[in-house]
């Protein structure tokens, strides 16, 4: 892990110190398959069963540091999978933050969820199904991060539910976009080309 770590920063994609320490401190290997955990620390994604992946690892770090989570902050987290990225947040936000942990597909459910009570985070709340059906009310969420690509548009129930200042990072087709949310009429917008994602499923 820490031969990964310092691949992450000199190629540029990990910077933030404590983001580096979330890296150090959650191993990924406890978050793929048992046949796969020779390659965890390779950076590309690993196969999770049922047409998911766990995220490659540059990738993570290159949308936390866009995300830049706070200590307090209330985040979602949509397609967490195999929940390495939720306890990544889950140590971002600390005792006082709270990450809301969307999963659709009930086996990797079951299989992320076990993967995060592995660190015993009290701060992670677990949601099986359509995360573009949940609805918190507007501005409950300071953060939003997506792990599946949007075909056309971001969902306005995610626009919706951003607090004042909020961001949120989604693919869509095949870039990252980070909005951030100016006031209740306007987000501005930055994309990043280049990715590719699994899509982003509604029930």
């Amino acid at each position: 892990m820490k031969q990964l770590i310092q691949f992450l920063i000199k190629k540029g994609c990990l910077k933030s110190l404590n983001i580096i320490e979330a890296f150090a401190a959650v191993d990924r290997a406890d978050f793929v398959p048992v046949n796969l955990r020779e390659k965890a620390y390779e950076d590309r994604p690993l196969r999770i069963g049922f047409g998911q992946t766990i995220s490659q690892p540059a990738v993570v770090a290159f949308m936390l540091e866009q995300l830049d989570p706070h200590p307090e902050e209330i985040i979602l987290d949509v397609g967490f999978g195999s929940g390495w990225q939720t306890v990544l947040l889950a140590r971002l936000v600390g005792e006082r933050g709270k990450v809301v942990a969307v999963e659709r597909i009930s086996e990797l459910y079951s299989f992320g969820r076990k993967n995060c009570e592995k660190y015993g985070y009290k701060n992670i709340e677990f949601v099986k199904g359509d995360a573009t059906a949940i609805d918190r009310g507007e501005n409950y969420f300071d953060k939003i991060i997506v792990a599946a690509s949007s075909k056309n548009k971001i969902p306005e129930i995610f626009k919706k539910q951003l607090k004042n200042k909020g961001k949120i990072v989604i693919p869509v087709r095949e870039s990252i976009f980070v909005l951030t949310k100016e006031n209740e009429k306007k987000f501005s917008e930055k994309e990043f080309p280049g990715f590719l994602f699994v899509p982003l499923i509604k029930d």
